[in-house]
């Protein structure tokens, strides 16, 4: 009897060690997972011609504020301010905000009227890791504008869960 006990011991101890090591590697493989579902260039590209078409986009009158270096990717201090009078006449009617590293590469979209006085935005954003982010104006008369910066994120966010 005690040899039957010592067996059904060991069978347990042994299925709680490898079910450990299973949720461990499990866990690891999760924390790659991040990387591997982050936005591109590409849609970055595409989302610009979703959105502007083949409209010439100039580089000017966009300027975005990040700092050198983020601690922690959860929580960005992040400002554009566009050049614009926000006259009835000549006003800023969105700005667009694109990253080609987090998961969705529109970060977020603002709309303009005159009424606004001034086109700044001050915000946080996430950031899935070092990176440049974007932002695209259009103006009222339909040019574009466009300014980006880059940043040093040593903590990421954006993990998918």
């Amino acid at each position: 009897m005690t040899f039957e006990s010592d067996k059904e011991a060991s069978f347990a101890a042994a299925l709680n060690r490898r079910h450990i090591l299973g949720l461990g590697a499990a866990g690891f493989t999760t924390l790659l997972l991040p990387g591997l579902s982050c936005a591109e260039e590409a849609d970055v590209a595409r989302i610009k011609k979703d959105l502007f078409g083949d409209r010439p986009i100039n580089e000017g009158r966009v300027t975005v504020t990040l700092p050198p270096i983020a601690e922690n990717g959860n929580s960005v201090p992040f400002e554009v301010d566009v050049e614009s009078p926000m006259t009835t006449g000549d006003y800023v009617r969105q700005i667009i905000v694109l990253s080609p590293r987090n998961p969705e590469a529109l970060i977020s979209r603002f709309e303009f009227s005159p009424k606004a006085g001034k086109a700044h935005v001050a915000t946080r954003i996430r950031m899935a890791g070092s990176q440049g982010i974007e932002a695209v104006a259009e103006m009222s008369d339909g040019s574009l504008w466009t300014g980006s910066k880059q940043t040093i994120v040593t903590l990421a966010a954006c993990v998918i869960g």
